[in-house]
């Protein structure tokens, strides 16, 4: 399968790599089509939350309304792999459904995550890269 390089990038961006499990999790009719293609493109599948396999990186599309962003993000870990990686995607701040980065910052750590980075993951939607800590990891 060959990859095309500028819709590959958008995946690269979230360091989605071919091989990798990427379950996704949150989709609706305003997700990003053209990322969701770019990372089936080079992971080769996404997975839903359904799955019975361990994700390198889970995608986890969330809007202001959407719930409760704890428990949003407890259910991401469920699936994730040790090293693995919780891409929360949030509407952009103007966009319909914004998250307040604070609230983020204030759930992640609670919710046993760390944030490392954000991006502009799509015309739409920011990335917010979150992992487990290293100290947590070894008690897992």
């Amino acid at each position: 399968m060959s990859v095309d390089s500028g819709s590959a990038g958008m995946a690269a961006r979230l360091g989605i790599k071919p091989g990798m499990v990427v379950q996704e999790l949150g989709w609706d009719e305003d997700a990003d089509e053209d990322l969701r293609d770019s990372i089936v493109e080079v992971s080769g599948e996404m997975v839903d939350e359904d799955t019975d396999e361990v994700a390198d990186v889970v995608l986890l599309w969330w809007r202001e309304d959407d719930g409760d962003l704890f428990d949003a993000l407890t259910d991401a870990l469920t699936s994730l792999a040790d090293e693995g990686v919780v891409w929360l995607l949030v509407p952009k701040s103007g966009r319909p459904g914004h998250v307040e980065p604070g609230d983020v910052t204030e759930v992640a750590p609670t919710a046993g995550l760390q944030q490392t980075s954000s991006i502009s993951a799509a015309k739409e939607w920011s990335g917010i890269r979150l992992v487990t800590p290293k100290a947590a990891r070894s008690r897992r």
